[in-house]
């Protein structure tokens, strides 16, 4: 694939990740309430359903991704069921250590498919992969093996990069808290992110 085609389709997708949304918000909520490695898996389940999309526009799958419509609206209200109920331990947790976060490795597995479930019902990916893709990168002739490890290789690279900075952000601004009221407010907030990323699903 040629480089203004590369770069072209690698500011756009930088712009789309690292603009606000559901799944920036959800990132940095965990970061705050569970700390850098409590949202690593959440970036991760979002990783993995843009790879999703990106296999359905590449290959010509909108079709499929349309008709299976019903499915995804499922996968949409489970994690937004999923973000309510982390939101709600965010808001009733206890500073100290046993906070959600001391339970990072029991709860990875959820929060990746969390992150999953966001990403399969955000509007923006949706319309991303499905409809501004093709007007960045040519689908109108066959994909080669090379062209779609390269735009595979930019997916990883750019939204890990993004993900992993907000927690890191997030999780360093925590550490200037260690009241526990400051936690509490923390928490709290993080909460209500997670539930605003909820509701954010829901109502698209």
């Amino acid at each position: 694939m040629d480089l203004v085609t590369l770069v072209a389709f690698t500011v756009a997708y930088a712009i789309a990740v690292a603009s606000p949304g559901p799944g920036v918000a959800a990132v940095v909520a965990r970061a705050l309430g569970g700390g850098f490695w409590g949202a690593v898996p959440m970036v991760m389940g979002i990783l993995a359903g843009d790879l999703v999309y990106l296999v359905f526009a590449v290959f010509g799958l909108a079709a499929i991704a349309a008709w299976f419509g019903p499915v995804f609206v499922f996968v949409r209200w489970a994690g937004a069921a999923y973000l309510l109920y982390l939101a709600w331990k965010f808001w009733t947790a206890t500073p100290g250590g046993e906070q959600v976060a001391a339970k990072a490795e029991e709860s990875w597995t959820r929060t990746f498919l969390a992150g999953l479930a966001l990403t399969l019902g955000n509007p923006k990916a949706i319309v991303f992969y499905l409809a501004l893709l093709p007007t960045v990168v040519p689908l109108d002739r066959p994909m080669t093996a090379l062209g779609f490890f390269e735009l595979l290789l930019i997916v990883v690279v750019v939204l890990t990069a993004i993900g992993l900075g907000y927690a890191g952000l997030a999780a360093a601004a925590r550490e200037f808290f260690r009241s526990p009221r400051a936690l509490r407010r923390l928490n709290r907030s993080a909460g209500v992110m997670m539930a605003g990323a909820a509701a954010f699903v829901v109502a698209r």
